[in-house]
């Protein structure tokens, strides 16, 4: 066989193998464009019910096309601006200071999990995991905070309790260093000298930054979006984050519009925007994750893919 004819029977499966692969990046494409548009419907309604009139959204329910517009959901809102804007400190803190020590700690817990010559390794890895099934309940949960840890109305119910660190993310971070990070480099550092502490905050944690932008994130929704601490624990409404006020800015327009507050009030409460106020809130709520995301969304499946990997 002449090499001409070899070039072409080496050609036609290579173009049959191309060409197959630009049909499955079209294929995905199209399906993950379909995806995104069905996730973003909701958030898209979501707004325009926002700033639809009251009267409208009774009468007709929710629409893409509302035949009357308004603002006044959110003229509400800018009324309760100093009390938004103080929740809006309350969760930023929260989720900030939250989120860190969540971070340092679930790292740092992750990273003797992972040396394979940790004499405990096993140990630890079975105590972290055990929480993961097991629980002690919330009565239990909420003795020990009060009356041992002494955190009711304080800005430290909203950080300590339930999301501080989660064995999840612990085996996310652990299984990214397993695969991620190799042996040799651990045991160059211990050559020249180095310390666990400085192997750690030197190499390893910049090393894994993937998976520290995912818990980050994983994390900072899950603070900015809790309301049951506060709700166990908070009794001081300046104590209240961004949800629970909403929470509470809700029911007092469901209460201004019952038959019983109506009659004390007069007409003005059945004018209050109850569903648009629901709407905006919804979209205060979210605003901020969606500025953040972009930001970290190149680290997040990078994060999530390697840290999965069974190691």
């Amino acid at each position: 066989m002449s090499s001409n004819t070899k070039a072409v029977s080496t050609a036609a499966p290579r173009r049959q193998k191309a060409g197959d692969a630009k049909r499955f990046r079209i294929f995905s494409t199209v399906v993950l464009a379909i995806l995104t548009v069905i996730a973003l419907v909701p958030l898209v309604l979501i707004v325009i019910a926002s700033f639809t009139d009251e009267t409208v959204l009774l009468r007709n329910g929710y629409t893409f096309f509302p035949t009357k517009w308004s603002v006044n959901a959110y003229v509400y809102m800018i009324q309760q601006g100093s009390t938004i804007a103080r929740s809006y400190g309350v969760s930023l803190v929260v989720t900030l200071i939250g989120t860190l020590a969540s971070v340092l700690i679930t790292t740092m817990i992750a990273y003797p999990m992972s040396r394979k010559n940790f004499k405990y390794r096993n140990a630890l890895s079975f105590f972290v995991f055990f929480t993961m099934l097991f629980n002690g309940g919330i009565v239990p949960s909420y003795m020990v905070w009060t009356q041992i840890f002494h955190i009711k109305n304080t800005i430290w119910a909203l950080i300590l309790p339930n999301y501080l660190c989660g064995a999840f993310n612990i085996f996310l971070v652990r299984n990214f260093y397993t695969n991620s990070i190799p042996d040799a480099l651990i045991e160059a550092a211990q050559i020249d000298g180095a310390g666990e502490l400085r192997i750690f905050f030197r190499i390893i944690f910049p090393l894994a930054v993937p998976v520290v932008a995912t818990i980050s994130l994983f994390t900072a929704l899950t603070y900015w979006n809790d309301w049951v601490n506060a709700l166990y624990y908070i009794q001081k409404p300046q104590l209240y984050g961004i949800q629970n006020l909403l929470i509470r800015i809700m029911n007092n327009i469901q209460y201004l519009k019952s038959g019983a507050a109506s009659v004390a009030v007069g007409t003005g409460a059945v004018s209050l925007p109850s569903n648009a106020v629901r709407m905006s809130m919804a979209v205060i709520g979210i605003l901020p994750i969606v500025i953040i995301y972009p930001f970290v969304q190149k680290y997040f499946v990078k994060g999530v893919v390697v840290g999965a990997v069974k190691g």
